[in-house]
């Protein structure tokens, strides 16, 4: 059986009993997303929706059949109502009311300036969220290298740091480290033993950045963008840049730096401060949705998100959203191949979690020798599972492997969370799907103009400059 009643007489999915052919469809869905932009572009822009639910279709299907309805609703009402609505409602939520925020002025993307900007991204990534950092900064950040002819190294870069490593120092920064802090992993245990990893992460990739930037900026000939720009000077049409028949504004080096849309960075707060909400308050009340236990203070969280979203854009002069390059169509681009991957993973995830019952029991065997924790591998499984499927309940599975004892961890296990966290949240840098910033961030760029790798492309990157440092990190800190 692939099921057994539980004690309030809920469905419950038995991993232990599942083959890995159940992975297929989720392994499909991945290599759509990887493929389909490069061998049928067209029809990948124009289907990319209907290509997700096709692949989530393609296990709940066969898997109704296989062990009935009552099993398969519960699920998909598990996977939605638990992860992708939660999860999409804090993504929407970011976008809008960091897309509301406009830096203006002359900020010109020289190699300088740009190790700045990504440095300033890291930092914040740790209390804004990487998803809240990466929105508030990636157009600022586009904006200011739109006269340069080498932009992708940039975002990639970004994506590195402020998408994921940067959000490693509190459990704001990023979901697996929220959950452990609602485990009971204390909220600056995270900021005083992940620091180092951090810091040391970030240097290496910011003078490796800031090296490459050097040598590009220079082959193309210190370019300096125009002066006054539409944006500055909308009296002087005719001193206007530019580009595919876009406009670039905020480039005239006569303009002083400024914001616009200043009242989004309070609605920011309140965001965090509903996700913290979330984790801080209990009042033990749940609802049942088809026995999917759906607690009272996630509900509020989400009702705030929505309310958040509905101020910023009422409270946002549209000039500025248009101004700042705003379109729904990254966030709408992320929504619909989420659902997809959150449904088609929920086999995956079952598997994982049955932990030496399941069709993976080798790989969870390798985080232990004679009773005890081998944290290298902890790093590494952690990391590479993060890679490619949801971080959070990835960092879960191997909490729990660990003991799932929040106190011991933090003292006698140190060095095995420590393995579990970085794996966590910097291996998500590894792919576009290791953590949902990256995707939004690819969305806004290629928006931009910006010709991003393809999904093997942006591995290429990840594993030829993030393989070799987490390496180093294995040895330095890990091992």
């Amino acid at each position: 059986m692939a099921f057994a009643s539980a004690s309030a007489g809920a469905p419950h999915l038995d991993g232990a009993s599942l083959s890995a052919l159940w992975v297929i469809p989720f392994a499909c869905m991945l290599l759509s997303i990887a493929i389909g932009p490069i061998a049928a572009p067209h029809f990948w822009h124009n289907n990319f929706g209907k290509i997700s639910v096709f692949w989530a279709l393609c296990f709940l299907v066969p898997f109704t059949m296989a062990y009935g309805f009552s099993l398969a609703l519960y699920e998909a009402l598990h996977a939605l109502l638990l992860e992708y609505f939660p999860f999409i409602i804090l993504l929407l939520a970011l976008f809008t009311v960091a897309g509301g925020v406009r830096l203006k002025g002359n900020l010109v993307g020289t190699p300088i300036v740009n190790t700045v900007m990504l440095l300033i991204g890291t930092a914040l990534a740790s209390w804004m969220g990487t998803t809240g950092a990466a929105m508030l900064l990636i157009r600022p950040l586009l904006r200011a290298n739109a006269h340069r002819k080498y932009k992708v190294h940039t975002v990639v870069f970004f994506i590195f740091l402020v998408a994921n490593i940067g959000g490693s120092l509190t459990p704001l920064g990023d979901p697996p480290l929220f959950l452990g802090f609602l485990k009971g992993v204390s909220f600056f245990w995270t900021t005083s033993h992940m620091l180092p990893l951090m810091v040391f992460a970030a240097t290496i990739l910011l003078a490796l950045y800031f090296g490459v930037d050097t040598v590009l900026f220079a082959k193309e000939g210190k370019p300096v963008p125009p002066t006054n720009c539409c944006d500055e000077a909308p009296a002087a049409p005719g001193r206007c840049r530019f580009e595919n028949g876009r406009q670039i504004y905020g480039c005239g080096s006569e303009a002083k730096l400024g914001l616009d849309g200043k009242v989004n960075l309070l609605l920011l707060l309140g965001v965090i401060g509903a996700v913290l909400l979330s984790g801080m308050w209990n009042p033990h009340v749940s609802f049942n949705v088809y026995h999917v236990h759906v607690e009272l203070q996630n509900v509020v969280r989400d009702i705030i998100l929505l309310i958040i979203t509905g101020l910023s854009l009422k409270l946002t002069d549209d000039e500025c959203r248009r101004l700042n390059d705003f379109n729904w169509f990254p966030i709408l681009e992320v929504g619909k191949l989420f659902i997809g991957i959150f449904l088609s993973m929920i086999p995956a995830i079952a598997i994982l979690k049955a932990g030496e019952n399941g069709a993976l029991a080798s790989v969870i065997n390798m985080v232990s020798h004679n009773g005890e924790p081998v944290n290298t591998m902890y790093f590494w499984l952690t990391g590479l599972l993060s890679s490619f499927l949801d971080n959070a309940p990835t960092y879960l599975v191997f909490f729990n492997t660990a003991g799932g004892d929040a106190v011991h961890l933090m003292g006698d296990m140190a060095s095995t969370l420590l393995a579990i966290s970085a794996g966590a949240v910097f291996m998500g840098a590894n792919t576009y799907i290791g953590n949902a910033p990256n995707f939004m961030v690819r969305s806004i760029a290629e928006d931009q103009g910006v010709k991003m790798p393809s999904f093997f492309g942006y591995m290429a990157w990840s594993f030829g400059i993030l393989i070799p440092l987490f390496v180093l990190i294995t040895y330095v800190f890990i091992a």
